[in-house]
Order: structure tokens, then C-alpha cells, then sequence
């Protein structure tokens, strides 16, 4: 069995920062990627950032020089540090992982961008 735990959310002002972790754990050997999405109010789920198991990322446009995604295999845990925080950042993020061909979810934080 795999669990997901997100953690970090929060309110921010505009122009504020702040890091997201998520944690796995359960029985398995390796987990293939990992990523962040986020769903904002009325608007459907969409992805902020991948990390395959060799580094390699990618990012949405619209959080490309802003959000950065790091992961620590070791500690099966990933992290999204957020900068320059804007309103429209607002939404649930939930972390992904892909282990043995499943996707597994957390059950999401609120990030709130407000002044």
C-alpha cells in the first residue's frame, strides 16, 4: 500500500513564497516520476511540474522561472518551491507518483494568493 502526504500550503501575499513537500511511503521498490498539479475553483486539474527518477523536469509556461521542483530519492520525498506567487496561483495542489505503472495521489493543500 502507498501513501501520499502533501504539506506546506498556505496563505501567501502576492509576490510571497513558499515550498510545498510530499511525502511517499509503502511497499515499493522505486518510484518511476513524481509531479505537482493543482486544480483552482471550476477549472480542471492540470500539471505545475514533473521529476523523472533522473532529474530530468519540465514545467507548466505559466510557472516556468518562478516554481522550482526538486525531488530526494533517498527520502522518497519531492518538494516545489514557489516564488513570485501570484493570485492566480491560488488552487489545491496534489502530488503524483508513478510507481510500477500506478498513479498514486495526495489529497491536496491549499495554496491561497491573496493581500
Amino acid at each position: 500500500q502507498v501513501q501520499v502526504v502533501e504539506s506546506g500550503g498556505g496563505l501567501v501575499q502576492p509576490g510571497g513564497s513558499l515550498r510545498l513537500s510530499c511525502a511517499v511511503s509503502g511497499s515499493f521498490f522505486s518510484i518511476y516520476s513524481m509531479g505537482w498539479y493543482r486544480q483552482a475553483p471550476g477549472k480542471q486539474r492540470e500539471l505545475v511540474a514533473r521529476i523523472a527518477n533522473g532529474g530530468v523536469t519540465n514545467y507548466a509556461d505559466s510557472v516556468k522561472g518562478r516554481f522550482t521542483i526538486s525531488r530526494d530519492s533517498a527520502k522518497n520525498t519531492m518538494y516545489l518551491q514557489m516564488n513570485t506567487l501570484k493570485p492566480e496561483d491560488t488552487a489545491v495542489y496534489y502530488c503524483n507518483a508513478q510507481i510500477m505503472g500506478n498513479n498514486y495521489w495526495g489529497q491536496g493543500t491549499q495554496v491561497t494568493v491573496s493581500s
